[in-house]
């Protein structure tokens, strides 16, 4: 890891939080609002640097996760007075409902506004924007791989990957993930394929019933073995979005073993009792076929029905060629950077819906100390370009996160404004001060389970 690289990560992201907070104080001092304190970090643990400067007291914490503003209503004298006075002009809670929207959201808007920056610098310093996809080539096929081994000289070196099975292939990793859940022998089948062959076995051996056990020593026709139905899923799966769940039937080890006994026969005399369902589970169990589509000398090509060996690779060496979009012209930097911006987003949405849904599990929540490694990591191996927008993309999720209607968050405060307008008169302080303080704790919670999480992922060299 370099360390340059991990201190310019570390600066970019309490920059993100710097322009968050300052994004509430300038809105609060625009409406006459004071602002007591600024700081840099969460309230816990000890102070590292303290100043003031007039009214206002600049603090950075030991905690250096987050940052907040604190107005007038939040602080009291040492004397147990309040700073203002209960009528002042200069508290918050004195704005109207829609000053004070706009006081609360200011950070998260300024989050948006520096993320739009950040992806306009990088088009405007680089003459590029990464289109979110790449071409995929074949640079290698191994001489003693799987399937120069099965369909010989069928794959050849600069090969472009269009498609597999109809899903349009713009990434190593759609690639190798339906190469690799297509594989031979993956010990697992859906239940479409079980009676399917269930169906096959019963009318070749007539005076077996379906649910009767057939007794041992007792010689079967067996069908032929036929491919499993094609593997397809959903672009969100494709994208690591979602996590992939396949519904198969895991075959038990009995199953297992009678699958390899009966491998390449037409017949079998049974050396136990067993179900007709057993049988048919054994033999349905066999590969998903692979509908390549190849571009080659500028011409397409399609070859059908290609195995993925035990292993779930084919035995060939992937290139990959990342495709952008050029921001030479003032308007191809501007539109192309809105359309980043917009897609990045739309992509943080689903990631976010996804998590809560549970189609994401919990453990692969990562937080700062993760983002920070892949982020040193990026700008180590893929340039400033990418550090930069990697940057951008982290400011658009501080701002849907703040913006998520939970006490203690923006999004919270917002909530607690809008129940006040609905209702025409304001909620008890005590009520709202413990909800946000039962669900700051939460978040608290959160961010330490975060952070063993991120832990645990660099010590098993997850990323």
């Amino acid at each position: 890891m370099n360390i340059i690289n991990l201190i310019i990560m570390i600066a970019l992201i309490s920059l993100l939080v710097l322009v968050h907070e300052w994004g509430h104080y300038i809105a609060a001092r625009l409406f006459g609002v004071r602002v007591t304190k600024f700081g840099f970090g969460m309230p816990i643990g000890p102070v590292l640097f303290r100043t003031k400067k007039g009214d206002l007291e600049i603090l950075v914490h030991a905690c250096l996760l987050g940052g907040y503003v604190s107005f007038p209503e939040d602080e009291e004298t040492e004397e147990g007075k309040p700073i203002l006075p209960p009528d002042s002009k200069e508290r918050f809670k004195n704005q109207p409902p829609l000053k004070q929207a706009i006081i609360v959201t200011a950070g998260v808007i300024m989050n948006v506004v520096f993320a739009f920056f950040l992806i306009v610098l990088a088009a405007t310093i680089f003459h590029k924007l990464p289109a979110g996809k790449s071409e995929i080539f074949i640079n290698e096929v191994i001489k003693d791989g799987y399937i120069q081994k099965t369909m010989p000289n069928k794959l050849k070196a600069n090969d472009k990957i269009v498609s597999v099975n109809g899903i349009d292939i713009d990434s190593a990793y759609s690639f190798i993930f339906l190469v690799k859940n297509s594989k031979l022998y993956d010990n697992k089948v859906s239940k479409e394929t079980i009676n399917k062959k269930l169906d096959e076995f019963l009318k070749l051996n007539p005076k077996i019933k379906k649910n009767e056990i057939i007794k041992e020593g007792t010689r079967v026709i067996l069908p032929t073995k036929t491919p499993e139905n094609k593997l397809v899923v959903n672009e969100h799966i494709l994208k690591g979005l979602e996590k992939y769940k396949d519904n198969e039937i895991q075959l038990s080890e009995d199953e297992i073993k009678l699958r390899s006994e009966i491998l390449n026969r037409y017949t079998y005399v049974l050396t136990k009792d067993s179900f007709a369902l057993e049988i048919a589970t054994a033999l349905a169990d066999y590969y998903k076929p692979l509908d390549i589509v190849l571009e080659r000398d500028g011409k397409q090509i399609e070859i059908k029905n290609v195995v993925a060996g035990e292993e779930g690779t084919l035995g060939v060496k992937l290139s990959t060629k990342e495709i952008y979009t050029e921001t030479k012209t003032p308007s191809q930097i501007l539109l192309n950077s809105a359309k980043y911006m917009v897609n990045s987003t739309k992509l943080m949405c689903i990631g976010l819906i996804q998590l809560i849904t549970g189609k994401i599990p919990i453990n692969e929540m990562h937080g700062i100390i993760a983002i920070t490694k892949i982020g040193s990591d990026i700008i180590e191996h893929q340039g400033m370009l990418n550090g930069l927008l990697l940057t951008a993309i982290i400011s658009i999720d501080l701002a849907i996160i703040n913006l998520l209607p939970i006490p203690a968050l923006d999004g919270g405060h917002l909530m607690f404004i809008i129940i006040e307008k609905i209702i025409g008169r304001p909620l008890d302080e005590k009520i709202v001060e413990n909800i946000s303080r039962f669900f700051f704790a939460l978040l608290i919670a959160l961010m330490i389970f975060v952070v063993f999480n991120d832990i645990f992922a660099l010590i098993t060299k997850k990323f």
